[in-house]
């Protein structure tokens, strides 16, 4: 007779209210399920196709009562082409330099990473993270991650965004950049970045997140065109009665 081993069951958990970190007068809660095990990076891929985003080896999901506000969000690689402000930031960045490094803390990293907080989100729980704090947000994945610096001569750091590798796309997790540079655009050029990435990995999408229309920290996602949104639990093209508009990555977006 023949024995298979009993997969582990998945649990789902719902977190406690808490105040909305993107609209005002409104509180979140999600779904949450640990990522772990032999099993963790393909239960992620189909939680990513599902709407789902990662946070440490955590992927959760908004269930706010009455608000479907945060829509998962991707970009469209192949059919990706840069707009004239895209090609314009691209200019004015031609001498920054990506670099793919692994998912490992750096003293560089967060030294840059507080001044960031500090900056754009001094009020904000992460502003108050330590290096300890920093070195779990980038090290403790049970999934193929990375790091993207961003670098200037002489060898300066001036952004990076950690990024999940999925098997149809990368996804964006957390950016961070010098703030002194906020009119460089240097988040769209992270996007970007990540969609010619895309593009010579062969893969199809870029994941954003979530695209939130009512909050201007969130809005910009839908000016990176053609794009899908998670709508009914099917990905649809995003389209609107509203031109796109050319998307500019605001230094203070999450």
């Amino acid at each position: 007779m023949l024995h298979r081993a009993q997969r582990r069951p998945q649990f789902f958990y719902t977190t406690a209210p808490l105040p909305c970190p993107y609209l005002a007068g409104r509180t979140e809660r999600k779904v949450v399920t640990e990522l772990s095990g032999p099993e963790g990076e393909a239960l992620h891929d189909r939680l990513s196709r599902a709407g789902f985003r990662r946070s440490h080896n955590i992927a959760y999901a908004p269930v706010c009562p009455g608000c479907q506000s945060c829509i998962p969000i991707r970009i469209v690689v192949e059919d990706f082409a840069p707009g004239r402000t895209h090609r314009r930031i691209l200019r004015n960045n031609a001498e920054v330099v990506a670099q793919e490094v692994p998912a490992r803390a750096t003293a560089e990293q967060f030294a840059l990473f507080q001044r960031y907080q500090r900056a754009r989100h001094r009020d904000g729980d992460m502003a108050a993270m330590g290096f300890y704090d920093y070195r779990a947000m980038v090290e403790d994945t049970p999934i193929t991650t990375m790091l993207i610096e961003f670098r200037e001569a002489p060898d300066r750091l001036i952004g990076a965004c950690l990024t999940d590798w999925l098997k149809d796309g990368l996804s964006a997790v957390y950016s961070f950049f010098e703030p002194e540079h906020a009119g460089r655009s240097l988040g769209t050029l992270s996007i970007l970045h990540l969609v010619d990435r895309a593009r010579a990995l062969g893969l199809p999408y870029v994941y954003l997140g979530y695209w939130v229309p009512q909050s201007a920290k969130m809005a910009y996602k839908a000016g990176f065109r053609p794009s899908e949104i998670l709508t009914n639990g099917a990905w649809h093209p995003l389209r609107d009665s509203l031109p796109p508009v050319t998307a500019l990555v605001p230094e203070s977006a999450v």
